[in-house]
């Protein structure tokens, strides 16, 4: 049994061992990829039990992402693998003031075949938390009928649903997402979301109003509002908190808000008040951004806690 259980797509992300334009690029070292495996393992960092489910080609770049996961404390036995698909891989383009830039190789992927089929009933059951993201339902129409089971399956088994909307107009294409996200951010019982997302999915960037919007048409009881390296809020049906942000030399953004959902969510299992698990967040997703990756900033609990206490640490 996991507390927390998570579906999506983790790829095998290249990053450039220099910054500046692919290119030019002579070196690449691979890492993994995937903004809800970034909280599974952010969460098992935290000293809470997580499962991640998804597919992955029957290669080497599957086996890489499985092993690196499962070498997190993650749980991965709802891990399938495709012969018929490939691992989906991206390359991570860094240049010095500007935000990280993403290219994807994922259409097609093993990933993106998922479908209802490959909903973890029986682990969701058994979990305290199904956490989902806005990605999964954006990379095809299979996904989309993923997410929708799953969903259905956690109402059926009295599991609490989180949910990102994490929004990535690069996997949109045509396509108008915003009302099947706002769908599922209304009927999820933790939020989160940023305050530019709020803006695109409910016009509003005000956190009063927005909290108020999804509190008033939705049914959640918790919800975060993520804003970089501004104020962030956290809120119940009682109360709003400004969080303010956490001081970090920050290298690489990328996987900052996975690990902010990992604190939040972790305060929610530890029964935490709505101040805590925005302190968690905040915290969390701050120190992820001093170390290139999505993952490898992401501190253990016994560096969160100093952190969050204002211990100093003795190096020598």
């Amino acid at each position: 049994m996991s507390e927390l259980i998570t579906i999506g797509e983790t790829m095998v992300s290249f990053v450039s061992s220099e910054a500046g334009y692919l290119r030019y690029a002579k070196a690449y070292e691979p890492r993994i990829a995937g903004a809800e495996s970034n909280t599974a393992i952010c969460v098992s960092r935290f000293g809470h039990s997580a499962a991640w489910a998804s597919l992955l080609g029957e290669d080497e770049f599957g086996i890489f992402i499985r092993n690196s996961i499962r070498a997190e404390g993650v749980n991965t036995d709802e891990v399938g693998f495709s012969k018929e698909h490939p691992t989906g891989i991206m390359f991570k383009q860094r240049l010095y003031g500007n935000e990280t830039s993403v290219f994807y190789y994922r259409r097609g992927s093993a990933a993106s075949h998922m479908d209802e089929a490959d909903v973890p009933a029986e682990a969701i059951g058994k979990a305290r938390i199904l956490h989902l993201s806005g990605i999964t339902p954006a990379l095809s129409e299979s996904c989309l009928r993923l997410t929708d089971r799953a969903f259905s399956t956690a109402r059926e088994k009295g599991c609490l649903i989180s949910f990102d909307p994490n929004i990535r107009y690069k996997l949109w294409g045509s396509l108008d997402l915003r009302s099947i996200l706002k769908r599922y951010v209304l009927d999820s019982d933790i939020v989160l979301i940023g305050l530019d997302e709020g803006q695109e999915l409910f016009g509003s960037s005000d956190p009063r109003e927005l909290s108020d919007l999804i509190f008033e048409q939705g049914r959640a009881s918790r919800i975060a509002i993520k804003n970089g390296s501004g104020t962030s809020y956290a809120a119940d049906r009682q109360q709003l908190v400004p969080i303010e942000p956490y001081p970090c030399s920050c290298v690489d953004p990328v996987g900052a808000g996975d690990a902010f959902n990992a604190g939040f969510l972790c305060g929610i299992l530890e029964e935490r008040s709505i101040k805590e698990c925005g302190e968690m967040g905040a915290c969390a997703g701050a120190m992820a951004t001093e170390c290139l990756g999505d993952t490898e900033g992401c501190p253990s609990r016994a560096e969160l806690d100093k952190r969050l206490t204002g211990s100093k640490e003795i190096f020598r």
